[in-house]
């Protein structure tokens, strides 16, 4: 451990936010799977809702001892309008997927990362790299080697509205990325949670229930891991171009799938195994070939 901490130190900006990249993708996979099970016993709309505003809740004694001076954004209306794009892509979200195969979800929400690439090249002027294309277009074909099994096709209409989520969310991401040029990554999820939870509470109060104790500290739960997960995401955006970050946001299916495995004893099959050696070669041939640039 101790000379693992000046290894890291020593790691330039690429590698570093490879590696937070990596550790977001854990916390998410951990998240989505706890958001899964309590989405299943409560309204999803009250759940999104508790999920944030136990983000704000995790995050209350840093924001007392440090002092709400700390906290304040050089930027509110960008943080406002991240909050609030970031629920729009959530309700759509929430709306489909009741409706929506999980094979052909797993597959619509990983055309999120394509979105971001192609917007941090219009909006945020990142170079195009060629190499960066070439391993998301492997990534993406693993995911669908792992899904096409299982595809449907039988989403219809809902599969469309669960489509216009993901350039909501990459609009989302690409934001935090321009946020982060002025505020620290703890001030842009704590002002995330607090603007998803406003936005979101609305539409969770006509179906609102109350929680069992269980409920509740599942949600803390998932409270302490999204925030990290965030906080990890946004440390990410802050140190590298976008279009470097998302190639790994694909590994997420294999995590996903060690966890089926662990917690419900889902044994992955051969399109798993293979999609998943696809995914893992284009991530660590980027992640290789970003970090020997940069050194």
């Amino acid at each position: 451990m101790s000379q693992a901490l000046p290894r890291l130190a020593a790691m330039g900006d690429t590698a570093r936010a490879i590696l937070w990249m990596l550790a977001s993708g854990v916390l998410f996979i951990l998240l989505n799977g706890t958001l899964r099970l309590l989405a299943q016993q409560l309204d999803p709309f009250v759940a999104g809702f508790l999920r944030y505003s136990f983000g704000v809740l995790v995050m209350l004694p840093f924001i007392l001892r440090a002092g709400w001076a700390a906290y304040r954004p050089a930027n509110l209306s960008g943080q406002i309008w991240r909050g609030a794009i970031h629920t729009s892509g959530l309700l759509l979200w929430f709306i489909a997927v009741p409706h929506v195969p999980l094979a052909d979800m797993t597959a619509l929400g990983f055309t999120t990362p394509l979105f971001i690439m192609l917007g941090a090249v219009v909006f945020l002027r990142e170079r195009m790299v060629a190499a960066r294309w070439v391993a998301a277009l492997i990534g993406f074909c693993g995911v669908l080697i792992v899904v096409s099994p299982n595809l449907s096709g039988g989403a219809g209409a809902y599969g469309f509205v669960m489509l216009a989520s993901s350039p909501l969310f990459a609009a989302s991401f690409l934001i935090t990325k321009a946020l982060t040029r002025r505020d620290a990554p703890h001030v842009i999820v704590v002002w995330q949670s607090l603007a998803v939870a406003l936005f979101s509470l609305p539409f969770a109060l006509p179906h609102w229930d109350w929680p069992t104790p269980a409920q509740w500290a599942a949600f803390a739960f998932c409270g302490v891991i999204g925030t990290a997960g965030h906080i990890c995401l946004t440390r990410a955006f802050k140190l590298a171009d976008m279009s470097v970050t998302q190639p790994i946001k694909f590994l997420e299916l294999v995590w996903a799938s060690l966890f089926g495995l662990a917690v419900w004893g889902d044994v992955p099959g051969t399109a798993t195994w293979i999609g998943g050696l696809v995914i893992f070669a284009s991530t660590s041939w980027i992640a290789r070939r970003e970090s020997r640039k940069q050194g």
